[in-house]
């Protein structure tokens, strides 16, 4: 038979691992969160990035450098 010191200690180890649990749990929603808004931010980039690359780089005679140079 248990007695109620041992059940106490146990009742209060549930306790904290359902807290720990809970508090993981919420870190974890958190990142994926994070990881979500920075992919979308990552792929808006790459599309900006791949669209000014597809585009020709308007220049003047002007801007050109002498072949020396």
């Amino acid at each position: 038979m248990i007695d109620a010191e041992t059940l106490e200690r146990l009742e209060l180890k549930i306790a904290y691992l359902e807290r720990a649990n809970t508090e993981l749990s919420d870190v974890v929603y958190r990142q994926q969160r994070e990881i979500a808004d920075l992919q979308e931010r990552f792929a808006a980039l790459r599309d900006r990035f791949e669209a000014l690359k597809s585009q020709p780089t308007p220049y003047s005679a002007e801007e050109e450098k002498p072949p020396h140079y």
